[in-house]
């Protein structure tokens, strides 16, 4: 008999947390196809220096994300689209974007740049964090497929100190010329 009585209630919170859920999906979805102007509709950029997301490791998607939103990574075009997010929207994101797979770019791969960025990648022991693969894993971004120019640009700012780098990956291409960071950013987005 108390059952009975409390039936209504259980299906109406049952039927609100399956309303929840879909409207929490929506808005994952109506949040991606905000990110899909710039990071493409897969999450796989098309835009020149504008980073694929497709493939990443999800710690590394909530990380960046994160640190766009409490301001310490700056990254102007992101600014607005970030600082309300919760904590629940970006687990979701990066869940949604780590489960895509990675495409190539579709940008033209110089040979001799792959085979110099092979040596240099040895020698500065890239796969220690990025994995054999380049795929990443967990805090360590995906590189392999990634956009050349969008590569050659950030590791142009690692090397040059940009405010907010990670002091590890400066360190590991301190030195290198303008020439021997497109040899990597070639290498890395044919792997």
């Amino acid at each position: 008999m108390l059952f009975v009585m409390w039936r209504p209630l259980v299906v109406a919170i049952a039927v609100a947390i399956i309303l929840f859920s879909e409207a929490r999906a929506q808005g994952v979805a109506d949040r991606a196809k905000q990110c899909a102007v710039c990071h493409g509709e897969d999450g796989n950029s098309r835009m020149p220096n504008i980073p694929s997301l497709a493939g990443q490791p999800e710690f590394f998607i909530i990380n960046q994300l994160f640190l766009m939103r409490e301001g310490v990574r700056k990254v102007e075009a992101m600014a607005a689209l970030v600082k309300d997010l919760k904590d629940d929207d970006l687990q979701a994101l990066a869940k949604h974007y780590a489960a895509l797979p990675a495409k190539p770019s579709g940008e033209a791969i110089d040979q001799a740049l792959v085979q110099r960025g092979n040596e240099l990648a040895a020698t500065r022991r890239c796969v220690s964090c990025h994995q054999p693969s380049f795929a990443g894993a967990d805090q360590i971004p995906r590189i392999a497929k990634q956009r050349v120019d969008y590569l050659t640009t950030a590791l142009k700012e690692l090397r040059n100190g940009r405010p907010g780098s990670d002091t590890l990956m400066s360190a590991a291409v301190a030195g290198l010329s303008d020439a021997d960071l497109a040899a990597l950013a070639h290498y890395a987005a044919s792997r």
